[in-house]
Parts: C-alpha cells; sequence; structure tokens
C-alpha cells in the first residue's frame, strides 16, 4: 500500500540516534543514511519497500509535529514492543501509552505509544495472540 512514509524532525542527528536504535530494535534495516542532506531512511530485512524516511522538512521551515498524526509499526511479537518502547525511551522518547492490550482495538492488539524527540508520535504494536508471532 506504501512507497514510503517520510517523517520530519529539527535534528538529524540526535533523530538517526533515536531511529536507528529503534529500527534495529524492530528488525528494520538501515538502506541510506545521508547526513549532509540530511535524510535517512529503513526497511524491512531483504526488502526495498516500503521505506521509512527520516528528514529536516524540505521547505527549510522548523519541525512541527502534527495533531492527529502518528506512524505505527508492526512488531513481530509482544516481547518486541516492551523492548522497543525501551528503546524509544533510553533514547529520547517520552511514553505516551506504556505497552499493554487494547482490546477496544480487537482482542489482540498490543501496542505501546510514545514521541521521538521531535514530539512525532509513534506506535509500535503486534496484532497476535500472546505466544504467536515470530
Amino acid at each position: 500500500m506504501f512507497s514510503h512514509v517520510f517523517t520530519s524532525v529539527g535534528d538529524f542527528d540526535r533523530a538517526f540516534g533515536f531511529y536507528g536504535a529503534l529500527m534495529e530494535g524492530l528488525g528494520f534495516e538501515l538502506r541510506f543514511c545521508e547526513p549532509e542532506k540530511p535524510w535517512a531512511g529503513w526497511h524491512g530485512a531483504g526488502g526495498a519497500r516500503p521505506l521509512f524516511v527520516i528528514c529536516r522538512p524540505y521547505d527549510g521551515q522548523p519541525h512541527h509535529p502534527g495533531n492527529g498524526q502518528m506512524v505505527a509499526f508492526t512488531a513481530a511479537s509482544r516481547e518486541r514492543v516492551r523492548a522497543c518502547h525501551e528503546i524509544a525511551l533510553k533514547h529520547g522518547g517520552t511514553c505516551e501509552g506504556p505497552p499493554g492490550l487494547r482490546p477496544h482495538y480487537h482482542a489482540n492488539y498490543y501496542g505501546a505509544y510514545f514521541r521521538d524527540p521531535d514530539g512525532n508520535k509513534l506506535c509500535v504494536v503486534c496484532h497476535d495472540a500472546e505466544g504467536q508471532g515470530a
């Protein structure tokens, strides 16, 4: 469905540290990093697309996180959701909802919510029942 998801950041080096750790925790691979532009992108293991890309705003204006916007990443297990939430907080993220079931979405929705150091809202979610998934 998606070619790429692009998220703007204010401080590329800080954001790259945050997202580099988070993407590694999710098992995603760095496809490119060009600090001179600055931008970087990741994809799933062995894949080409979709890409998740960070960059300073293209128009040169200051970054502003969107109200009501969120990027949600699929995690292979509930354990991975918990680990990624911990990684995010250790790398400057702030908690927007600890790991746990959200049965109002569906019976096996296990997610964690946080913001990156620039205020962008993110989620890591596993849709499998406990003990299922990779």
